[in-house]
């Protein structure tokens, strides 16, 4: 009987007659050290992994499907553009075959635009509110972490998915787009579907409009509240960064010194200029707005009425699409830095008032 449980002893612990324990190929050690050199996710990023793992996921699979789908739509616009002869083929002739890629633009533009909206309303606004509302951050404060890894640590991981997520969807949209780019029919480089799904500055404005949502909700401590309150900030962020869009640029102005009425009189914009206003220039210099004169009724008292006003010419003035990339990242270092300070403005809040 001893010598059975011995053996059994013995064998359960892997001891062998030199008296040394576990296999004698190392597979046990490999294996183990393999697993433990695997990344795993420990402590407080665990936590907030875990806490927020519905939202995290629900995003980069959302952003994994919607990039192969426009890769999908990529391919099907170059095989029209390729079978059409574009560009030796002007694009406004193609009519409605072309209309589908136009919807599809407009369809994932518009999408795109609502980012913002919807990871500040479903990610920012709860991502600290819900703590404080169910007590899971006086349950953290009682533990050994510091308040301040506790933010750090919820702010870097959100930030890490908002950034991951709208930096490729920016990529791969404005490499869809990158074909046709020029056509403003398919959209002109001045608008929202165009200037704010491209470049850095769909990042930079999914970033302010969740750590904003963030600073919301730690100040009103309850989540419906501060969802609802961070829908109206970031719609009114929106609105009001559309109409801030045109001044980020250089306005540059033509004028033309030959009439302004027959052939050849209006200035010569560059393919894709986004005209931004046009007057009438005066022998003296002065501007008149373009409307001057429309009352006359005849063409000949339309003529008078402008030598009367000592009308020479036209003003012009535009914006070239090649300073686009540089609005762009001169808008998004705004919205950068306006991020900044209301993550600065967490921490601080939180050091001193969050519980």
């Amino acid at each position: 009987m001893s010598t059975f449980t011995r053996d059994s002893t013995s064998t359960s612990t892997g001891s062998t007659s030199d008296g040394t324990n576990g296999p004698t190929d190392g597979t046990s050690d490999a294996t183990t050290t393999e697993a433990n050199r695997r990344p795993r996710l420990s402590g407080m990023t665990w936590l907030v992994w875990r806490q927020h793992r519905a939202a995290f996921w629900t995003t980069l699979v959302a952003t994994a499907l919607l990039v192969g789908w426009i890769v999908y739509q990529r391919g099907q616009l170059v095989d029209f553009l390729d079978g059409y002869g574009y560009p030796g083929e002007n694009l406004h002739e193609a009519g409605g075959r072309f209309r589908q890629y136009n919807d599809a633009f407009s369809f994932v533009s518009t999408g795109l635009q609502a980012l913002p909206i919807l990871l500040g309303v479903s990610l920012g606004a709860p991502l600290i509110a819900g703590d404080l509302e169910n007590g899971t951050a006086k349950l953290v404060a009682a533990q050994s972490m510091s308040r301040t890894r506790w933010l750090a640590t919820k702010l870097a991981l959100a930030g890490l998915v908002v950034v991951v997520s709208t930096g490729v969807l920016s990529a791969v949209f404005g490499w869809w787009w990158n074909p046709v780019k020029s056509e403003a029919s398919v959209m002109e480089w001045t608008s929202g579907a165009a200037f704010n799904t491209t470049g850095p500055v769909p990042v930079a404005l999914t970033l302010f409009s969740v750590f904003g949502g963030v600073a919301i909700g730690m100040v009103l401590r309850r989540t419906l509240m501060a969802m609802v309150v961070t829908f109206g900030f970031t719609v009114v962020l929106q609105l009001v960064w559309s109409d801030f869009l045109l001044s980020l640029g250089n306005v540059v102005t033509v004028t033309t010194n030959k009439g302004v009425t027959g052939e050849n009189t209006f200035p010569s914009l560059p393919h894709s200029a986004h005209e931004i206003d046009q007057s009438y220039v005066t022998g003296s210099g002065d501007l008149l707005g373009w409307s001057t004169c429309r009352h006359a009724e005849t063409d000949a008292a339309q003529q008078a009425c402008l030598d009367k006003a000592d009308v020479v010419g036209w003003s012009v003035q535009y914006l070239p699409m090649s300073q686009m990339n540089a609005m762009q990242w001169f808008g998004a270092s705004i919205l950068f830095a306006l991020t900044a300070g209301v993550v600065a403005f967490i921490f601080f809040w939180g050091r001193k008032r969050l519980f």
